[in-house]
Protein backbone atom coordinates (compact mmCIF):
# COMPACT_ATOMS: atom_id res chain seq x y z
CA UNK A 1 0.00 0.00 0.00
CA UNK A 2 1.69 3.25 -1.18
CA UNK A 3 1.71 6.31 1.28
CA UNK A 4 1.74 9.94 1.09
CA UNK A 5 5.72 10.46 1.40
CA UNK A 6 7.37 13.16 3.87
CA UNK A 7 9.05 15.91 2.10
CA UNK A 8 11.18 18.84 3.51
CA UNK A 9 12.44 22.06 2.44
CA UNK A 10 15.36 20.07 1.10
CA UNK A 11 13.84 17.91 -1.10
CA UNK A 12 10.36 20.01 -1.82
CA UNK A 13 11.81 21.19 -4.95
CA UNK A 14 13.38 17.80 -6.41
CA UNK A 15 9.55 16.10 -5.53
CA UNK A 16 7.22 18.66 -7.54
CA UNK A 17 9.47 18.36 -10.25
CA UNK A 18 7.75 14.90 -11.04
CA UNK A 19 7.09 14.25 -14.64
CA UNK A 20 3.35 13.40 -12.45
CA UNK A 21 1.14 15.80 -10.93
CA UNK A 22 1.91 16.17 -7.71
CA UNK A 23 -0.37 16.53 -3.96
CA UNK A 24 1.67 18.29 -1.31
CA UNK A 25 -0.55 18.64 1.93
CA UNK A 26 1.45 21.21 4.51
CA UNK A 27 0.25 19.91 7.84
CA UNK A 28 1.31 20.18 11.72
CA UNK A 29 0.82 18.06 14.34
CA UNK A 30 -1.77 20.31 16.69
CA UNK A 31 -3.36 20.75 13.57
CA UNK A 32 -7.55 18.85 13.86
CA UNK A 33 -8.58 19.70 10.27
CA UNK A 34 -5.07 18.20 9.30
CA UNK A 35 -5.90 15.17 11.51
CA UNK A 36 -8.85 15.17 9.82
CA UNK A 37 -7.87 14.97 6.20
CA UNK A 38 -4.86 13.07 6.73
CA UNK A 39 -6.50 9.69 6.18
CA UNK A 40 -7.97 10.95 3.01
CA UNK A 41 -4.54 12.14 1.26
CA UNK A 42 -3.10 8.63 2.70
CA UNK A 43 -6.11 7.05 0.70
CA UNK A 44 -5.30 9.43 -2.68
CA UNK A 45 -1.49 8.32 -2.13
CA UNK A 46 -2.31 4.75 -2.72
CA UNK A 47 -5.28 4.80 -5.24
CA UNK A 48 -3.32 6.85 -7.35
CA UNK A 49 0.27 5.69 -7.00
CA UNK A 50 2.08 5.25 -10.17
CA UNK A 51 0.18 8.23 -11.32
CA UNK A 52 0.52 11.26 -9.28
CA UNK A 53 2.88 11.87 -6.24
CA UNK A 54 1.34 12.37 -2.83
CA UNK A 55 3.59 14.19 -0.50
CA UNK A 56 3.12 15.76 3.07
CA UNK A 57 4.96 18.73 4.61
CA UNK A 58 5.07 19.39 8.42
CA UNK A 59 5.01 23.29 8.75
CA UNK A 60 6.53 23.15 12.11
CA UNK A 61 9.13 21.06 10.90
CA UNK A 62 9.85 22.92 7.39
CA UNK A 63 9.60 26.99 7.38
CA UNK A 64 10.96 28.43 4.37
CA UNK A 65 9.03 26.17 1.30
CA UNK A 66 5.42 27.19 3.58
CA UNK A 67 7.00 31.01 3.99
CA UNK A 68 7.80 31.32 0.42
CA UNK A 69 4.29 30.15 -0.75
CA UNK A 70 2.90 32.29 1.87
CA UNK A 71 0.98 29.47 3.85
CA UNK A 72 -1.22 31.24 6.65
CA UNK A 73 -3.47 28.42 7.74
CA UNK A 74 -3.24 24.96 7.49
CA UNK A 75 -3.90 22.37 6.09
CA UNK A 76 -3.68 24.10 2.75
CA UNK A 77 -3.31 21.60 -0.32
CA UNK A 78 -1.54 22.45 -3.64
CA UNK A 79 -0.88 20.99 -6.72
CA UNK A 80 1.94 20.99 -8.85
CA UNK A 81 2.21 20.06 -12.70
CA UNK A 82 6.46 20.10 -14.06
CA UNK A 83 7.27 22.11 -10.83
CA UNK A 84 4.56 25.04 -11.32
CA UNK A 85 1.65 25.76 -8.60
CA UNK A 86 -1.77 24.45 -10.76
CA UNK A 87 -4.34 24.40 -8.13
CA UNK A 88 -4.69 24.70 -4.22
CA UNK A 89 -7.14 24.07 -1.46
CA UNK A 90 -6.93 25.70 2.39
CA UNK A 91 -8.96 23.72 4.89
CA UNK A 92 -10.15 20.40 5.22
CA UNK A 93 -12.36 19.66 1.99
CA UNK A 94 -13.76 16.47 0.70
CA UNK A 95 -11.62 13.65 -1.01
CA UNK A 96 -14.02 14.59 -4.22
CA UNK A 97 -12.56 17.60 -3.77
CA UNK A 98 -8.79 17.21 -3.97
CA UNK A 99 -9.68 14.15 -6.21
CA UNK A 100 -11.02 16.32 -8.98
CA UNK A 101 -8.18 18.55 -8.73
CA UNK A 102 -5.56 16.14 -8.96
CA UNK A 103 -6.91 14.15 -12.29
CA UNK A 104 -7.61 17.39 -13.61
CA UNK A 105 -3.13 17.25 -13.96
CA UNK A 106 -3.18 13.79 -15.03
Amino acid sequence: MAKAIEITDANFAEVINSDKPVLVDFWAEWCGPCKMIGPVVEQLANEYEGKAVVAKMDVDMNARVPAQFGIRSIPTLMVFKNGQLVDKVIGAVPKAVLEQKLVAQL
